[in-house]
């Protein structure tokens, strides 16, 4: 991150938010994220008034697509709830509301089925097998991206990992059967029996923006839709996959480690591709 734009005060108050939430315990990724908007309200802004927080507001919906700018918000209203925590002369309670989302009634930019076994194939085939658990495991297991780079050794064997929340849930990743096979074989042809499993050549854990460019990278060489194949991709087809076969929202929630079953509910939706062969279908009056 870079800091040329901010003055001394500034930079001291963003050091010391990364690392209250080093402190709570949050990933590397949610750092960088919520650092991110508070960088970028220090440097367009500085100190803390209502009038800035909803000028900072209108500049993020007027500059970033919705997600985006709801991150920066969440990002800076930890900031002021931080802030409020520890008892800083600010508007008690305030936060800056988030940006209402569109709602689609369809869900596009996911990988098909056939294309997730034809890219598995592929890498099968050509003897990349690192690529082809790093696939294997997104697409059977649901985990984020940040998840499967926490996988080690000893989960595989165990079958399953746990994932522990800020609010002390436990949220546990289960590996299947014949993934757990296949992956305690290729850890034994690499002489691995401890540790992180997807790695780099130096042994340090690939970075998820790693992984994504690569991604990228063998859609084009396996001639899928680039579009469709990114980490979180995999996450909705193990979602949909498992309401083809077995069409409990509630189980998948808690498989997916959604706190609403209201955010499971988007795996219910036909792509627009979907829904257009199914009028061709059906509307023949």
């Amino acid at each position: 991150m870079e800091y040329c734009e901010l003055n001394e005060e500034a930079k001291q108050r963003l050091e010391y938010f990364k690392e209250r939430l080093r402190q709570r315990g949050a990933s590397a990724n949610t750092i960088n994220t919520y650092a991110r908007s508070l960088w970028l309200y220090e440097s367009l802004y500085g100190n803390l008034s209502l009038e800035s927080l909803n000028d900072y507001r209108n500049y993020l919906i007027s500059h970033y697509k919705p997600s985006t700018a709801n991150s920066r918000i969440y990002g800076m209203n930890q900031y002021l709830k931080l802030l409020e925590s520890e008892g800083a002369e600010i508007p008690a309670g305030y936060r800056m509301a988030s940006v209402k989302l569109q709602h689609r009634p369809f869900l596009d930019n996911v990988i098909s089925q056939r294309d997730y076994e034809r890219l598995k194939k592929g890498l099968r085939e050509d003897h990349d097998v690192f690529w082809y658990f790093v696939v294997h495991f997104l697409g059977s297991t649901g985990a984020r991206i940040s998840e499967l780079l926490q996988i080690k050794a000893e989960h595989i064997r165990m079958g399953y990992m746990d994932l522990y929340s800020k609010g002390g849930k436990v949220r546990r990743v289960y590996f299947p059967e014949t993934l757990c096979r296949d992956a305690l074989d290729w850890l034994e042809t690499r002489g691995l029996q401890t540790g992180f499993v997807f790695t780099n050549r130096n042994g340090a854990p690939f970075t998820a923006r790693g992984i994504s460019w690569q991604l990228k990278v063998l859609a084009r060489r396996y001639r899928i839709d680039p579009d469709t194949v990114y980490p979180h991709s995999f996450r909705h087809r193990f979602a949909k996959n498992f309401l083809s076969r077995f069409n409990d929202i509630a189980l998948l929630a808690d498989l997916m480690g959604h706190d609403s079953i209201e955010t499971t509910r988007i795996y219910l939706t036909r792509s627009s591709k979907e829904q257009r062969a199914m009028i061709d279908e059906i509307v023949t009056w």
